[in-house]
């Protein structure tokens, strides 16, 4: 008996990176997983490494999607958890900014998990667990992503909120806050400027390394799991130690 035997959970943007770490041991745990993504590649693969799983296309940025995403849960059955996962990244500097840099980096990361939230909340079971995904780019000061670290930080005041709102459900809202982990989400960095950045994050940190999705995946899972049982409105740092002082 795994920790997720019997329980079914929605991971959103769950076909690379952390979330597909943590679709892939919900899995080997005993739960039935549904995955969502965006890149056709990703989901191709995704089906193929974890073919019970229902796995599917759908946008966070796009309004209309999370209708479409209550629809496929609606015909799978009630959720125990939803982790909310998807994002979008870029940078720029403060000249840079206009409104189609803004609302690109909007809607996917804020807008898309809050109309998922409210066309998913009545499919949750009672005692069910809601995990966002945070960064711990909404505390670095990082004079070339204001708007990304903006749509962080905004996550981490939903989660309390919705903590609060949803707890006479007995519904637990947490928040994982990844540091320097091996994702996809720093590929539109040139290669080089991406080594160098991340080497300069290393220096930074205790720990001197940079973190596995596994082990982002690992510390979500526990805030999705009965193991979390009375743990809601946290957030959770996965980051070497980045942002302890």
């Amino acid at each position: 008996m795994g920790r997720f035997t019997g329980k079914r959970i929605l991971i959103t943007g769950g076909t690379s990176g952390i979330g597909l770490a943590g679709a892939k041991r919900i899995a080997a745990e005993g739960g039935e997983v549904i995955i969502t993504g965006f890149s056709q590649q990703h989901l191709d693969e995704t089906r193929q490494a974890l073919p019970v799983s229902l796995v599917f296309r759908n946008d966070a940025g796009d309004p209309a999607t999370a209708k479409e995403l209550a629809e496929k849960v609606a015909q799978a059955g009630k959720l125990d958890g939803i982790w909310l996962n998807a994002g979008y990244a870029a940078i720029g500097t403060i000249d840079e900014m206009d409104a189609s840099f803004f609302d690109r980096m909007m809607n996917a990361n804020v807008r898309g998990p809050i109309l998922q939230m409210a066309a998913l909340s009545s499919h949750l079971n009672p005692g069910a667990s809601v995990l966002l995904t945070g960064s711990t780019a909404a505390y670095e000061r990082l004079a070339f992503a204001s708007v990304y670290s903006a749509t962080k930080g905004a996550m981490l005041s939903l989660a309390r909120s919705w903590a609060a709102a949803l707890g006479e459900r007995q519904i637990r809202v947490n928040v994982l806050v990844p540091g320097p982990i091996e994702t996809n989400l720093r590929n539109f960095l040139a290669e080089d400027i991406r080594r160098q950045f991340e080497a300069a994050i290393v220096g930074q940190l205790p720990l001197a390394r940079i973190g596995t999705p596994e082990e982002a995946a690992a510390v979500g899972l526990f805030l999705l799991s009965d193991d979390a049982s009375f743990v809601t409105g946290s957030q959770y740092a996965v980051d070497g130690g980045m942002i302890m002082h």
